[in-house]
Order: structure tokens, then C-alpha cells, then sequence
């Protein structure tokens, strides 16, 4: 064969591509992965589901998943510096609602990061008030507001804890147009700082879980920490998915009663406000696709088979698993539609 300009081009062409798809190939996750995660705390709900999903991970591939809890912003530093696929990152939407919120540390995750698929919901968070408080229910509280009563709301500023708060003035402002003013935040820290707040009756109303909280719920009324549940902001779908023992003696139908629509917070007036906690991925910028998509692959088959399911619900946990190109479509919404909420409410 006589070998023309022509031929050794089109030879040299097709070892290229080769080489690019043996490449593009070999992307895949390393044998040792980081997993760092959005929290200090090894004992906090982010850490729990994390390691549910690092475990099955580290089974399903043969390697070595490690959660690693550094908190939010060491975190996306750690993720912003490696693109290799050695450091990965599961947070929830704490990770977005920091920056609207405009809290420091935190970027836009849409523009910066690339969005991982959903793991699961904790479909824990919740509102109450003291047990012996007036208010029996959320139309209680924004009723009160309305009629220009003052409701002192204990909340974690800048996230998960305060986007509640922020759709509880957004639903008095719907209602009753400058109301929203009476809704007033105290502005505590961690959980604790929250429930002492009521029991010092520095608040009427707090922010909680119902993980965290239901056991004050079960003490009697004349008890100085006594509380109930005026509110539970997740989607009813997602709590009609678990338990029917629910957690603690609090059982799913009774949960079900604080939640959309038997309790009713509007968000414009035709439909309810709601928010499900939820966990996924983050992964840098720059990571191969390949790894990408290993990690999409891995987890349609573990969810597949149906393990992780139970040790998720065992938890407290409701699965939620999107592949990463529903999950971005998913979260923009959540996103869009909670920034909204906040714009609404933002002159106050």
C-alpha cells in the first residue's frame, strides 16, 4: 500500500480520536474520594445521609468514599480546588439559600459548581410554639399579625432555618398587606440557642425539626419546654413517603395535619409554600463529565436495588434520587421560585 500525505493525515486523525476516546474513557473516579460535606457536625442529619451514600458508593465501585465534615465554606473551597473527581461534596439547600440571602462565604452554586443528582429529602422542618401559647395553628399566628399583634420568631439567619420565616411574611403580606411588619425575627445560632428562646420567652414561635424537637412535643403542658408543631414545611408527597410510626409518638398521620394543605401557608394566595431539605451533590466546575455520569450511572443502580431505600427511611430519611440533569432542573425551580419569596419580602 502506498502510503500519500492524504492517508498518513487521515492515520494520524483517527490515532487522535482514539486516544481522546481512551482518554476520555479512563475518567472515571478515583480509588480514594473525599466527601466533604456542608457541616462540622458528625452527628447532624447532613452527615448521617452522607455516609448512607458514601457506603453504598464505596460498594457499588470497589473504592474508598470518605464524608468528611469541614463546614459550608471550607467546603466549596476544597471542591473549587480540586477537579480531578478526588473531592466531591453533598450539601443541601442551604447551599443556595446562603447566597440569596446574601451570606457570606456562600456563591451561586449554579454558576460555580456543577450540580450532582439528589440523594434524599429530610422532611423534618418544622415550626412551634410553646404548648400553652394562644396560637393553635399558623392562621392563628398570621390572623394575630394581621390584627397588628407583634410574633417574635426564633430563626438561624441566612438558609434553611430562616426561609420559613421568610415565607411566613411573605403569606402575612399576601393576606393582610403590611402585616409582614409584625412578623419579627430573633436571630439566634444552633437549635439549642432556638428552644432557649422559647423557654425564656424571648420568642413565640421557633424554627425546629422534627427530629430535634418532637420529644418536647410529648411533655406535659404545665412543663417550662413544652412544645407543639404549628407547622411542617414539607410537601405533603414527600411526607405521605414515610414512616407510618413517623418518629417518636408522633406518628405520619399526625404529621401530616401540621403540613400542606391541612395547614395552610399561602404563597400567592392560590397555592401553598413548601420546602423539602434536600441533599446532593456539588462536584467542581471542571470535573470530567465521565466522572459525572459514573456517579449518575452508580446510583440508578443502587437505588435500583432498593437497600438504600430502607437504611434512608430507617433514618428519618425520604429517598429522592434525580440523575444530575433532573436534579439541576429540579433545584433551579425550588431556587427561583424561593427567590421570589425573598425579593417579595426584601424592603421589609
Amino acid at each position: 500500500m502506498k502510503l500519500t500525505r492524504r492517508t498518513l493525515v487521515c492515520a494520524a486523525g483517527a490515532s487522535l480520536l482514539l486516544a481522546q476516546a481512551v482518554t476520555a474513557e479512563a475518567q472515571e473516579l478515583p480509588r480514594n474520594v473525599r466527601l466533604v460535606i456542608g457541616s462540622t457536625s458528625t452527628g447532624g442529619d447532613t452527615y448521617q445521609n452522607s455516609a448512607i451514600v458514601a457506603e453504598a458508593l464505596s460498594n457499588k465501585l470497589g473504592i474508598n468514599v470518605k464524608v468528611d465534615a469541614v463546614g459550608a465554606t471550607e467546603a466549596f473551597k476544597a471542591l473549587g480546588r480540586d477537579s480531578r473527581g478526588t473531592t466531591l461534596m453533598i450539601f443541601h439547600d442551604q447551599s443556595y439559600l446562603g447566597n440569596l440571602y446574601g451570606v457570606r462565604g456562600y456563591q451561586d452554586i449554579f454558576a460555580e459548581y456543577k450540580l450532582g443528582p439528589t440523594v434524599a429529602i429530610n422532611p423534618g422542618n418544622a415550626y412551634l410554639v410553646p404548648k400553652d401559647s394562644p396560637y393553635q395553628s399558623m392562621d392563628d399566628i398570621l390572623t394575630a399579625a394581621a390584627n397588628g399583634e407583634r410574633v417574635r420568631v426564633a430563626i438561624q439567619p441566612g438558609g434553611v432555618s430562616e426561609i420559613g420565616f421568610s415565607a411566613m411574611k411573605n403569606a402575612a403580606r399576601v393576606r393582610s398587606p403590611g402585616s409582614q411588619e409584625n412578623i419579627v425575627p430573633v436571630n439566634t445560632g444552633s437549635q439549642s440557642d432556638k428552644n432557649q428562646a422559647l423557654f425564656d420567652d424571648l420568642a413565640d414561635v421557633i424554627n425546629g425539626s422534627i427530629q430535634a424537637n418532637e420529644q418536647f412535643t410529648q411533655l406535659p403542658e404545665d412543663d417550662q419546654k413544652a412544645m407543639r408543631f404549628v407547622w411542617i414545611t414539607a410537601r405533603p408527597v414527600t411526607l405521605e413517603q414515610a414512616p407510618p410510626e413517623g418518629m417518636g409518638d408522633t406518628t405520619r398521620d399526625e404529621m401530616l395535619k401540621y403540613a400542606s394543605p391541612q395547614t395552610s401557608v399561602t404563597l400567592d394566595g392560590e397555592q401553598d409554600f413548601t420546602f423539602d431539605k434536600e441533599f446532593f451533590f456539588l462536584y467542581n466546575k471542571e470535573m470530567d463529565q465521565g466522572i459525572v455520569e459514573q456517579i449518575d450511572t452508580a446510583l440508578t443502580e443502587i437505588y435500583a436495588e432498593g437497600e438504600i431505600q430502607k437504611r434512608q427511611k430507617a433514618s428519618f430519611f425520604i429517598p429522592n434520587f434525580l440523575p444530575s440533569e433532573e436534579a439541576r432542573a429540579h433545584l433551579e425551580k425550588k431556587r427561583t421560585t424561593y427567590e421570589q419569596v425573598i425579593k417579595e419580602i426584601s424592603t421589609e
